[in-house]
């Protein structure tokens, strides 16, 4: 038996449990007395007015759509920006004779999904507008990127809130709470998929939360005021913020720009974990703390459900009894789930993923660019695709508040935090890289390597592709007149914007091209052999793109290699005890 006492799900061919309904023309699920229950909802039974249309005619075209039947009311939906994607293996009728084949299992799995918020789903394309149901969504209030894009880096903000909801929810975070953001974790997924880093926030970090125009209840637009040095939690919640206005002190303190936010409360813990029959985890000593309620023996357990939600609740048990001890014990308990997730007990069965999905959804609640389940979906596919040893899981260098006697809050450490969020920034992988990435990285690192020109003989024309305005001029003036760059000129504005600074070099000017890397601070990858271009002289010259990341004349672009000494860290394919 399962965690839910459905039964085992390998006992039966989940391709047998589909059957054609005649009076619809789609598969349905067939929950039989001799089929293993599970979490779906039978579809409920059409009500008087909303009888089936009669059976479509030999002339009507396949795939055309049905005119309406007068007098049938639509059933109720909410609607998105975006029309549904269709499930995989959906086509519509089909002879008898394919009938078997259709009957494949109608499933797909979202991977570990942004972890306890959206663990993965398996659903069957009638049950698609009841999980679009239990999501909630609010607006992004234009803080985030758009949404996310499957061809570049993805960042998620994930946050869990205190504010006391649901049932059985009553003794736990702050009475009275609106809901702060008491659990903030900013998830950067690489381009190439092959690592990813979370990036746990202190809520008792000290921060500057700025002006958030925010989406009131009425659809109005209301500007909450910003306030400065206050704890990070209050990001959310007070004064009536959003989680819009936590994605926007996020890119304050990071530079990073969140894609999409993603919202949870103490139910998430309980649901999910209870999903997936429990996670394991390891305790180094004996535990016991009267205020998460959590008591827990010195060696490996399996919680989950109420247990669960005490585990990464316990503060005063575990390391110095702060929330940063906190922090080290959730992300053990992150670690945990994921590798549930990516489990084949997991993965390969039905009523579990489909409890996964009815929970995850309940769960959430989610920024307006990701309000549907094939949005989720899409997302999960892209997390699914991560190896749990590349998953890094490190805490935001703080250090003490120096300017408080009784230590309560952290401020950055501002000799590792922004080399942190650069490498974030940067999509450098806090973990090491398998060995064609070495290669590729040795190779690019060459171009830097060999003689320089001398900077009176570098010739080189400037474009602004992306950063401020006046960029081009601000370098071309510190250039000439602070390093000596005396043959460089302003171009203008480049074709196309670049996320990226990057110059482009001649076979026969690379001495000169490591000479303006150097002065620069430009990395190996920025570096683009390929053509000169004329100046204006008429004289073959370089071409420098001042990208998006650009900061100013005289800030060095090279991106971190790896992270600082000292900064905390783990991946999630380990079992770390806690203590």
């Amino acid at each position: 038996m399962d965690a839910q006492g459905r039964g085992r799900a390998d006992d039966i061919d989940p391709a047998d449990q589909w059957v054609l309904n005649p009076n619809t023309g789609e598969y349905e699920l067939r929950l039989g007395s001799s089929a293993p229950q599970s979490g779906v909802p039978s579809p409920r039974k059409p009500r008087p007015s909303e009888a089936a249309p009669p059976a479509r005619s030999r002339s009507e075209a396949p795939g055309r759509s049905r005119p309406e039947t007068p007098g049938r009311a639509a059933p109720p939906r909410r609607r998105r920006g975006a029309p549904e994607e269709p499930l995989p293996g959906r086509r519509g009728r089909r002879p008898a004779k394919k009938a078997a084949k259709g009957r494949k299992v109608l499933l797909w799995t979202g991977g570990a999904m942004a972890f306890v918020l959206v663990a993965g789903a398996g659903a069957a394309y009638f049950y698609i507008e009841h999980l679009n149901d239990n999501i909630a969504s609010v607006s992004d209030d234009g803080a985030s990127t758009g949404g996310f894009s499957k061809d570049k880096a993805i960042n998620i903000l994930l946050i869990g809130t205190d504010k006391r909801t649901g049932k059985g929810n009553g003794s736990y975070g702050d009475a009275g709470s609106v809901g702060h953001a008491d659990t903030t974790i900013l998830l950067h997924v690489s381009k190439d998929r092959s690592n990813a880093t979370a990036l746990s926030i202190p809520r008792d970090l000290i921060v500057d939360v700025p002006d958030c125009p925010t989406t009131q209840e009425d659809g109005t637009q209301k500007i909450i005021p910003g306030t400065q040095q206050v704890r990070f939690n209050t990001s959310l919640g007070q004064d009536g913020r959003t989680p819009s206005c936590t994605m926007r002190t996020v890119t304050e303190l990071t530079g990073v720009k969140p894609d999409n936010f993603m919202v949870a409360d103490f139910n998430a813990v309980k649901t999910l974990t209870s999903a997936v029959g429990g996670v394991e985890v390891c305790v180094g000593k004996d535990l016991d703390d009267p205020d998460s309620h959590l008591k827990l023996s010195k060696g490996t357990h399996t919680i989950e459900g109420e247990q669960a939600l005490a585990f990464v609740r316990t503060r005063h048990a575990v390391g110095f009894g702060g929330d940063l001890s906190r922090i080290g014990l959730q992300q053990q308990f992150l670690s945990a789930l994921m590798r549930k997730l990516k489990s084949n007990d997991t993965l390969t069965s039905p009523s579990k993923m489909l409890d996964l999905a009815e929970a995850g959804t309940k769960a959430l609640t989610v920024d307006s660019q990701l309000d549907s389940i094939g949005k989720l979906k899409d997302l999960g596919l892209e997390l699914g695709k991560l190896n749990t040893k590349n998953l890094t899981f490190t805490t935001t260098p703080v250090i003490d508040n120096p300017t408080e006697k009784v230590k309560a809050t952290v401020v950055l450490n501002e000799s590792t935090a922004p080399q942190v969020f650069d490498m974030i920034k940067n999509d450098v992988s806090f973990t090491a890289v398998k060995e064609r990435k070495k290669k590729e990285a040795a190779a690019v690192a060459a171009r830097l390597k060999g003689t320089k020109a001398p900077a009176s003989e570098v010739r080189v024309r400037i474009l602004n592709g992306g950063a401020v305005a006046g960029s081009a001029q601000e370098t071309l003036s510190w250039l000439q007149n602070e390093e000596g760059v005396t043959k460089s000129e302003n171009a203008g504005n480049a074709p196309a914007p670049l996320a990226k600074t990057t110059l482009e070099y001649a076979p026969d000017q690379a001495d000169q091209a490591r000479r303006l890397a150097d002065l620069m601070g430009l990395s190996g990858s920025a570096m683009k052999p390929g053509e000169s271009v004329t100046n204006d002289q008429g004289l073959p010259a370089m071409t420098l793109t001042l990208g998006k990341d650009f900061e100013g004349a005289g800030v060095s672009l090279t991106a971190p290699a790896k992270a600082p000494e000292g900064v905390q860290k783990s991946t999630a394919d380990k079992v770390e005890c806690a203590k």
